[in-house]
C-alpha cells in the first residue's frame, strides 16, 4: 500500500471508531448509572481514609433494596407514555405498612397474611389511581397526586398511635444476611429480574414498550392499549405496597412517613437510571446503579458534613442533566 494509501484510510478507521463508542453508551443506557455508583462508592470509602468499605457497601445494598422495588414500579408507570408517573407511592407505602403491622399484629404466623395484606392495599391503590385516569379523564401527574392525599388521609386515621411491633421472625429475616448480602437486598434482586423477564419474554412486557413508543400505532396494531396501562399502574402501587410492609418489619414498626422520601426519589431513580423519560425505553438494571448512586451520594455528602439542602439541590441538578443529556440523544 502507498503512502497516499494510507494517508486515506487511516482517517477512516478513527472516524469509524468514533460511532462504536456511540453505540455502546446509547444501547446501555445504565451503564452511566452504574459507573456513578462506583464513583461515589470509592468517594465516600476514600473520605473515610479506607474504613468501613464493607459495612457501607451492606448498608447501601440494603437500603437501595426498597428504592429499587418501588422505582422498579415507577419505571413501569413512566414507561407507558408521556405524563404518566405515579404520585401516590408515598402514601401507599404509609396506608401499606399499616394494614400489614395490623393484620401480623405481632405474630409470626400472620408474617404471610400481612405481607399479601400490604400488597393488596397497594393493588386497590393502583385500581383507584387508573380508575381516576380512565373514567374521570384526569391527567395521570394530577390524579394520583390527589389519590396520595385521599390514601394518606386513610393512612393516618388508621395507623395515627399505631404502636405494633413486626413479628420477631419478620424482623430476624429483615436483618438476615446471606454470605454478607442483605437477604432484603437479595429479594429485590429477585424481583428485579422478574420484572426484567416480564418486559422481555411476555406480551405485557412488549406492550409496555409499545405503548410508550407510540400509543397510536400499538392500538392500530390491536394491543389493549388501556389494560397495559392500567397494568404498569397496579404493579407500580402493588410493590409499593409490598415495600411499605418490607420497611416496617426493618424499622421496627410502621410509621406514617416512612414513604415520604420516596415521592421524587423514585421518578430520580427512573431518570437517572437510563429509563426514557419520553416512554417506551426501560432500563430494569439501571434502576439497581441509580438506587446505589443516590445512597452512596447521600453517605458521601454526609461524610464531608454537608445538610439535606445541598443533596436537594443535587439530585434536581442531576435530573436536569440526564434530561438533557436524553433528549440531545439522536432519535434511533
Amino acid at each position: 500500500m502507498s503512502a497516499a494509501d494510507e494517508r486515506i484510510t487511516a482517517p477512516a478507521t478513527t472516524t469509524a471508531a468514533a460511532p462504536r463508542w456511540k453505540r455502546l453508551a446509547g444501547n446501555r443506557p445504565w451503564l452511566g448509572s452504574c459507573v456513578a455508583a462506583v464513583l461515589a462508592w470509592a468517594a465516600t470509602v476514600w473520605s473515610g481514609h479506607g474504613q468501613g468499605s464493607g459495612d457501607l457497601l451492606t448498608a447501601a445494598l440494603a437500603f437501595s433494596a426498597f428504592t429499587v422495588l418501588v422505582s422498579l414500579g415507577q419505571m413501569l408507570v413512566i414507561s407507558v407514555g408521556p405524563g404518566n408517573a405515579d404520585l401516590s407511592i408515598p402514601s401507599t407505602i404509609a396506608l401499606s405498612g399499616a394494614a400489614a403491622m395490623i393484620v401480623m399484629d405481632g405474630s409470626n404466623a400472620m408474617l404471610v397474611p400481612g405481607l399479601l395484606a400490604a400488597t393488596g392495599v397497594g393493588v386497590g391503590v393502583g385500581l383507584f389511581n387508573f380508575g381516576l385516569i380512565r373514567l374521570l379523564r384526569i391527567p395521570p401527574i394530577i390524579a394520583t397526586l390527589a389519590a396520595s392525599l385521599i390514601v394518606m388521609s386513610v393512612a393516618i386515621n388508621v395507623g395515627r398511635g399505631l404502636k405494633v411491633k413486626p413479628p420477631a421472625l419478620f424482623s430476624d429475616l429483615m436483618a438476615q444476611r446471606v454470605l454478607g448480602i442483605p437477604l432484603v437486598a437479595i429479594g429485590a434482586l429477585v424481583v428485579t429480574v422478574l420484572v426484567a423477564l416480564m418486559l422481555e419474554r411476555t406480551v405485557l412486557g412488549r406492550s409496555i414498550a409499545a405503548v410508550g413508543q407510540n400509543r397510536r400505532a400499538a392500538q392500530l396494531a390491536g394491543l389493549k392499549v388501556e389494560r397495559t396501562r392500567l397494568m404498569a399502574y397496579v404493579i407500580c402501587a402493588g410493590l409499593a405496597g409490598l415495600t411499605g410492609a418490607l420497611i416496617a418489619g426493618f424499622s421496627g414498626g410502621n410509621s406514617l412517613d416512612q414513604g415520604q422520601e420516596y415521592l421524587l426519589m423514585t421518578i430520580a431513580v427512573v431518570v437517572i437510571g437510563g429509563t426514557a423519560v419520553a416512554g417506551g425505553r426501560p432500563s430494569v438494571p439501571g434502576i439497581w446503579g441509580a438506587a446505589m448512586f443516590m445512597f452512596l451520594l447521600v453517605a458521601l455528602l454526609n461524610a464531608v458534613g454537608a445538610g439535606p439542602g445541598l443533596r436537594m439541590l443535587l439530585t434536581g441538578v442531576i435530573i436536569i442533566a440526564v434530561i438533557v443529556v436524553a433528549s440531545a440523544r439522536p432519535a434511533r
